[in-house]
């Protein structure tokens, strides 16, 4: 093959190549807000804590450390951090571990309740919102962290909730108060 012709295949490798790369990232921010939804292998946060009666978010089962109200507010709290991290290099975490956990395996009232799922719920959308945007690049290194990109970030809100809402399910079934199979 003459040296002409195998730059001219290589030149036209390289600009399908990058066609290609904005339908790939376009399909990433796809499949990153479809996991971090809860969908696929995943179940939702909105029917993992639907219909929990009052009288079971604050009771920790035999053989699990934590309630319900704990599991909520623990994740709330975590995808918050996360969230701000990605987005504001002045955001400051709360103390490991006691900023992440709620004083008491009850929740104080109904109200706090409502209010903890609503902020869960708005903070995922945010991070949601964070990945579809184009112009937020996935792969580039947080400029406030140690080496942390927002692709990273969202990762790992994804993980933290379905390792968590696994187990909100499975207090729920200790207490009876999962629908059945």
């Amino acid at each position: 093959m003459s040296p002409h012709l195998a730059s001219r295949e290589i030149r036209t490798q390289i600009r399908t190549q990058d066609r290609e790369k904005p339908v790939k990232e376009k399909l990433l921010r796809e499949h990153l807000t479809n996991l971090l939804s809860g969908r696929g292998a995943h179940l939702d946060a909105k029917a993992s804590f639907a219909g929990i009666p009052p009288n079971v978010r604050g009771v920790r089962p035999s053989g699990m450390p934590r309630s319900i109200w704990e599991l909520l507010e623990h994740m709330r709290i975590a995808q918050w951090d996360i969230l701000e991290f990605s987005r504001d290099p002045k955001h400051v975490s709360p103390d490991w571990p006691s900023g992440y956990w709620p004083e008491s395996p009850e929740p104080p009232n109904t109200k706090a309740w409502q209010k903890s799922l609503k902020l869960l719920d708005r903070d995922l959308a945010a991070m949601k919102k964070l990945v579809a945007n184009p112009k937020t690049d996935l792969f580039a290194r947080i400029p406030h962290g140690t080496g942390q990109t927002i692709l990273r970030e969202a990762l790992l809100v994804a993980d933290h909730n379905a390792y968590h809402l696994g187990q909100v399910v499975c207090i729920r079934r200790l207490l009876g108060a999962w629908k059945s199979d």
